[in-house]
């Protein structure tokens, strides 16, 4: 008779391990270790788009009293960056994953989706955290950037925003096929957030319609977290309530993503 090795049954969609969730977010990282391209993209590239802005606006008169144009729409950029580089980014990454055949096997594993999901988390929250600091650092030394509040609070809500583009980028991953159709989700999620979120038309100016759609859009919520710190230096209910509401639909993004990934693209 010939001996069969069985293979280890996936895990339950609700099973949870810490150990696996570690493990993968250590895969991601040691992959991303090799990829120049995209730490680049992640660390360097939103402080670069920062001075852009300051270029921009840094000689544009303002009224006394009131702060620079820079101080106020580069604080909230501080938000918005992280959002769309880790959004574009993680859709991506993930992409790669399911395409080359790594999700297919990794799943064939005692890994759960969930575990697979958080472990991206993980690690890209960690980039977030690492790229929050150095942005935050370059925008308050180099290009002057002035808070009234706490600078902890900038890297905090900067990176609970990063965390909600890798979430909304892993949920986006699962309805991609190539990773053309990965970048053509960006005007989907992202643009109607940064048009709706209260930087270019305060959200009180808006059309009622408007506001109502601005109000479920979680981005909304960083943006006027970011525009508290921006004007007092105490800490208020309502920023704590705005980073609660991002990091829930960060939350409830990765569950979604949880129950329609996919192993393979077809």
């Amino acid at each position: 008779m010939t001996a069969t090795i069985a293979r280890p049954a996936p895990a339950p969609a609700g099973h949870l391990s810490s150990r696996l969730t570690t493990a993968t977010a250590g895969r991601v990282l040691r992959q991303l270790r090799h990829d120049h391209r995209t730490i680049a993209m992640m660390l360097v590239l939103p402080s670069l788009l920062l001075g852009l802005l300051y270029l921009l606006w840094k000689d544009v008169p303002t009224l006394p009293g009131q702060p620079g144009i820079f101080d106020r729409v580069g604080l909230t950029m501080l938000g918005i960056f992280p959002f769309v580089v880790m959004f574009l980014v993680t859709s991506i990454a993930m992409l790669r994953e399911r395409t080359s055949g790594t999700l297919e096997r990794l799943l064939t594993t005692p890994l759960a989706r969930l575990d697979l999901l958080l472990g991206y988390g993980l690690a890209f929250g960690l980039m977030a955290a690492l790229q929050a600091l150095v942005t935050v650092t370059v925008a308050t030394t180099v290009y002057d950037l002035d808070v009234a509040g706490s600078l902890w609070l900038v890297v905090v809500i900067a990176v609970v925003d990063a965390v909600l583009g890798v979430a909304l980028g892993l949920l986006a991953s699962a309805f991609a096929r190539s990773e053309f159709q990965a970048v053509q989700f960006m005007p989907v999620v992202v643009l109607p957030q940064f048009f709706l979120c209260g930087l270019l038309v305060p959200r009180e100016q808006m059309a009622g319609w408007l506001q109502a759609i601005s109000d479920v859009l979680p981005l909304t919520y960083a943006v006027e977290a970011l525009q508290e710190v921006g004007r007092s230096a105490a800490e208020t209910g309502i920023m704590w309530r705005d980073i609660g509401i991002v990091a829930g639909a960060a939350l409830v993004a990765l569950a979604l993503a949880a129950a329609t990934l996919r192993r393979r693209t077809s």
